[in-house]
């Protein structure tokens, strides 16, 4: 690796924290507002997501409950957020999801945030690092996770 291009210098520095906890990001709020601008724009506008009403009275978790795909959408931005204060590249591109699980539903209203691990760190080349993450989306006051995903990011020098 040239240790002599700043970036790859910060790239040594976080591929010496595998197998650390880079961070935990900001908490955000999944409200009834958020998860109906998601099935809008998806089309997956399942009554266990947009109906109150009928969550409250039939739906096993007494309220509506976000889609796991936009709390797995929430990956990519948190993550990047706790990165970019450890590398500084140019540009960052997702490059995959390894492995994903949707452990527990995101009530409406509750707070989710990303607690984030560092699994490696691959230099590919030509100022080119491939980071994989495991990725822990937390709901505020449960002991199981919303899901466990780990994510990959393509950092550019």
């Amino acid at each position: 690796m040239d240790m002599s291009h700043p970036f790859l210098t910060t790239t040594a520095d976080l591929a010496a924290r595998i197998g650390e906890e880079l961070g935990t990001s900001n908490w955000i709020t999944l409200d009834q507002a958020r998860i109906g601008e998601f099935a809008e724009c998806t089309g997956d506008a399942q009554w266990i997501h947009v109906d109150v009403e009928r969550s409250r009275r039939e739906s096993p978790f007494g309220a509506p409950v976000a889609h796991g795909y936009l709390t797995l959408a929430l990956v990519a931005p948190t993550s990047l957020s706790i990165l970019m204060a450890s590398a500084t590249p140019k540009q960052v591109l997702n490059y995959g999801l390894e492995k994903v699980r949707f452990l527990a539903p995101v009530r409406s209203g509750k707070r989710v945030r990303n607690r984030i691990k560092l699994l490696s760190v691959d230099d590919k080349g030509a100022g080119r690092v491939v980071v994989t993450t495991e990725n822990t989306i937390e709901i505020e006051g449960e002991d199981k996770p919303a899901l466990i995903a780990v994510a990959l990011v393509m950092l550019m020098g």
